[in-house]
């Protein structure tokens, strides 16, 4: 298949599929130059570009991607090595929801602060010397 029929297909561009192409994700198992030097995209594209999106939607970089299509393709770790690799990812993970429940906090107290700005400026005041003083600490 063409590029343009892949990219509708999985929703992605085809600057995004050129890129991994550029980047060895795909290789010649996936697509061919034909005669007139346009790309053919065989059905292993398809599950593989859909591999990679599964990939990327749990945070991977680039570099984790490579290692972990390679592991993929050559079978280069064992179950237990690879189960190790999802427990490091999940506390990754979790490291970083952490941080954003923080800055989710920082924002509501920013929030409700402006709006007892607005409403109520004496409350305001008294929240903000309550966050002065709590951040002394």
């Amino acid at each position: 298949m063409k590029i343009q029929e892949l990219a509708d297909k999985l929703g992605l561009s085809i600057h995004t599929i050129r890129f991994y192409e550029k980047e060895g994700l795909l290789d010649n198992r996936h697509v061919r130059r034909e005669s007139n030097n346009y790309r053919n995209y065989s059905e292993e594209a398809v599950g593989r570009l859909k591999l990679i999106k599964k990939f990327q939607s749990i945070g991977c970089s680039l570099a984790e991607l490579k290692e972990a299509l390679q592991d993929h393709d050559t079978n280069g770790r064992t179950n237990l090595q690879i189960i190790d690799w999802i427990i490091g990812k999940k506390k990754e993970i979790e490291l970083k929801k952490q941080e954003y429940d923080r800055m989710l906090d920082t924002l509501n107290w920013m929030q409700e602060y402006r709006t007892l700005l607005i409403n109520d400026p004496q409350k305001a005041q008294e929240m903000l010397q309550t966050w002065h003083a709590s951040s002394s600490d």
